[in-house]
């Protein structure tokens, strides 16, 4: 679809309406990323990936992998809305017998394409995709989303060193930059910046946004979805933890906990009064 603005609205709180729900239903979770990276997600997936909720294995889809597997609650909140499976499995989230566990498995869940969780192998795999894209000369694109803690693991950076190597442009990624991991700020933990430079260095191209701001993120998705200069894109989207729940944004403690149910119907209240301020 074209770009509209008041739609992304629109769309992004009630998927955050239903990432809180779910979240909050399970008593565990990860709302602090899933939130911070929702608005990257929903432009990626309803404006730019060529995708088709009822061929989920279609060969010559775009693929998407979400190295921060955590963030799994994001993913499911845009795939059941999209109709990549029934509504009726977010309550299931982190459920034995449900398909939609805390970290996302290709095999049980439509329209995921790799099953992830450990932090830090994401890029390698969409490297691998995008290589076999280029070996098969398949027009598809490879997206990823990577989140800024993992930047700390070694093996992020031998994938971006083979991206620029083997020249895959067909290679898009974006880095969710809250600035907090599970253990505190990121800097103060194990300091990864400048990312910019970091990727710059290893031969990629790079573009920093808001990644709140719907436009930009717009823009920068079209961007690198349009290379064809022989160099991956990185995408550097400053976000704020627990986007969109006022007692959760930059909050550490959200990285890996649930809201109380008080808190969470407090935070459902206050999304759906947002939500009714926006233009249907």
């Amino acid at each position: 679809m074209k770009f509209d603005e008041e739609f992304l609205k629109r769309k992004a709180a009630e998927l955050r309406l239903d990432i809180v729900e779910m979240i909050t239903r399970a008593g565990s979770g990860h709302p602090g990323g899933s939130l911070s990276a929702l608005d990257l997600l929903a432009v990626l997936y309803y404006c730019i990936m060529n995708i088709k909720p009822e061929k989920p294995v279609w060969k010559d889809r775009d693929r998407f992998v979400l190295s921060k597997g955590h963030a799994a609650p994001a993913i499911y909140s845009i795939l059941s809305d999209m109709g990549f499976f029934s509504k009726k499995e977010l309550p299931g989230l982190r459920r034995i017998g449900s398909i939609l566990q805390g970290h996302p498995d290709m095999r049980k869940v439509p329209g995921i394409d790799i099953s992830t969780g450990s932090l830090g192998q994401g890029l390698s795999v969409a490297v691998g995709m995008a290589l076999a894209g280029k070996l098969d000369a398949k027009d598809y694109k490879v997206y990823a989303l990577l989140g800024d803690g993992e930047l700390q693991e070694g093996q992020v950076w031998e994938a971006a060193m083979a991206a620029a190597h083997y020249k895959l442009d067909n290679l898009a990624i974006a880095v969710d930059n809250n600035g907090l991991q599970i253990d505190g700020k990121i800097e103060e933990v194990m300091n990864p910046y400048p990312i910019e430079d970091k990727f710059l260095s290893f031969g990629w191209k790079i573009k920093s946004i808001d990644g709140h701001d719907f436009a930009e993120i717009f823009d920068a998705w079209e961007w690198a979805g349009s290379s064809k200069d022989g160099k991956p894109s990185a995408i550097i989207a400053k976000t704020v933890k627990g986007k969109g729940v006022y007692f959760m944004e930059n909050v550490v403690e959200f990285h890996g906990k649930a809201p109380t149910p008080e808190e969470g119907k407090d935070a459902l209240a206050k999304i759906k009064e947002a939500l009714g301020k926006i233009k249907p």
